[in-house]
């Protein structure tokens, strides 16, 4: 075993441990519930907060799907940068609304407030199943960036040995989070906020000293003309952002992150901070572009490899192994958190809604349990079983579908909110749209609208609103729809 991934499995073995602190949180004379395991209680102060919603938004395949962007395809990667920016007020003003709602009618999830601002199981249900549908493959997507990580440090690719290495460290995961829900990775996630700030650092003292700076680095890449938009890509640029944005606020991880903050002025002091990861993210991306200058040469197809490859030329072993640790633990809490909130979705709204109406707290919690490792299970067996660029293709799927539900959660922050029918034949024609306009692009983000290209989730998302305003038009002008809203 070398010594870059004895270095990297020693900083993930240091921030499993921590997990164990998590009973600090834990409030043992209450009886076990779906808040506590799920939302820690909805006890999460501003600076625990912001750790965790940072670490849960900007991923470990984040860190490393953009700077391989930058290298393949130059400066339209660059739209994860304004794509983060523009979360921070979406969750300045969204989030504390949706916290308030929820913590005063006590909904767990965000179908839970679908199902109480609309009186309609129907369209919850559909909100849960696509939440769950888009988080599987974003799931699987932090093993790809995990495994891609360790490969680079020494791990051996599509092996015995390696397969065994990703089960144990998904291993270790389960049981913390088994055992201590979103505690474990709200404490595992001021590591990782330390550990990832710090390397980015480290790495970006190393890349200037060895490549002789940033005019080097950057005249590198001007010599491959990628670092300027043409008039074309504006378009893609700018919905790929816009929509990105939009999209991350549906998914149920960030929201399960958001509702356990302990008050609406919790989540507004986190959403201020946000910038400093974008920051950081500004800073892998930039290793995309110092990774011309530095010599960096992924194989075809492998452009997620460039920032490990890129650490392994620019930094001496230990240190490199170190950074590696870093960017593993970096997927280990987005993971964790995907997990519970899959696993919330499916007790809250299948399980109950559907099957056991009369489940007991405890046994819910049980069940959530059972879910939340059956997820995990399921990610590495896909990640296992099918190539990398299947999950990368889901995910993308997943992006569109996620987004069909903004109208539903939004639009029921409204005063007078559409019909749920409407809502969901807006939901059925976005979702049908967006999956036939991105496989028939194959499988591309970016989809032509005449002349130029656009977010294949915009188009998708604007195909919504249109039919949900038609419906809901045609709906009230027959007047065949129930109230357009029911309030809490």
């Amino acid at each position: 075993m070398s010594g870059d991934l004895m270095a990297a499995l020693a900083v993930v073995g240091g921030a499993s441990l921590l997990a164990v602190a998590a009973r600090r949180f834990h409030r043992t004379e209450d009886l076990p519930t779906l808040d506590g395991w799920a939302l820690a209680d909805r006890g999460l102060g501003p600076v625990w907060t912001w750790f965790l919603l940072g670490s849960t938004i900007f991923t470990a395949y984040t860190f490393i799907a953009v700077p391989g962007l930058v290298f393949a395809t130059g400066a339209p990667a660059f739209f994860s940068l304004p794509y983060t920016v523009i979360i921070c007020p979406l969750a300045f003003v969204l989030l504390p609304r949706l916290w308030a709602v929820a913590r005063e009618h006590g909904h767990v999830t965000v179908a839970d407030f679908v199902r109480g601002r609309y009186g309609s199981s129907a369209l919850a249900l559909v909100v849960a199943l696509t939440g769950i549908l888009a988080t599987m493959p974003y799931l699987a997507l932090q093993l790809v960036g995990i495994r891609a990580v360790l490969v680079a440090a020494g791990l051996p690719a599509r092996s015995a040995a390696g397969d065994l290495v990703m089960v144990a460290l998904f291993a270790g995961l389960a049981v913390a989070t088994y055992q201590r829900g979103l505690r474990a990775p709200t404490v595992i996630s001021a590591f990782k906020t330390a550990a990832v700030f710090g390397a980015a650092v480290v790495v970006l003292g190393f890349v200037l000293g060895k490549t002789g700076g940033p005019g080097e680095i950057f005249d590198a890449a001007a010599e491959r003309g990628a670092l300027l938009l043409t008039p074309a890509q504006q378009p893609a640029y700018a919905t790929l952002a816009l929509g990105s944005a939009l999209a991350l606020f549906m998914y149920p991880h960030v929201l399960t992150a958001g509702f356990a903050a302990n008050s609406r002025d919790t989540l507004r002091r986190a959403s201020v901070a946000l910038p400093a990861w974008t920051a950081i993210l500004a800073v892998f991306a930039f290793f995309g572009v110092a990774a011309y200058a530095a010599g960096v040469r992924p194989a075809p197809g492998g452009a997620e490899a460039t920032v490990p490859l890129l650490v392994e030329r620019v930094l001496p072993a230990p240190v490199a192994g170190l950074v590696f640790g870093a960017l593993v633990v970096g997927g280990l809490v987005p993971a964790a958190v995907m997990s519970i909130s899959a696993a919330t979705s499916f007790v809250r709204n299948v399980y109950v809604e559907y099957f056991h109406p009369t489940a007991t707290p405890k046994r819910q919690v049980r069940i959530a349990k059972a879910v939340s490792l059956t997820a995990k299970a399921g990610a590495i067996a896909f990640v296992f079983g099918l190539r990398d660029q299947d999950a990368i293709n889901l995910q993308l799927l997943g992006g569109v579908w996620i987004l069909q539900i903004f109208p539903a959660v939004v639009l029921g922050l409204a005063g007078r909110r559409p019909p749920h029918r409407a809502l969901l034949a807006g939901w059925a024609a976005g979702m049908a749209g967006g999956t036939f306009a991105v496989v028939h692009a194959g499988f591309s983000p970016v989809v032509a609208i005449g002349p130029v290209g656009v977010y294949a989730g915009v188009v998708a998302l604007v195909l919504n609103l249109a039919v949900t305003f038609a419906a809901t038009a045609l709906l009230v002008t027959t007047k065949n729809s129930p109230e357009s809203g029911v309030n809490p």
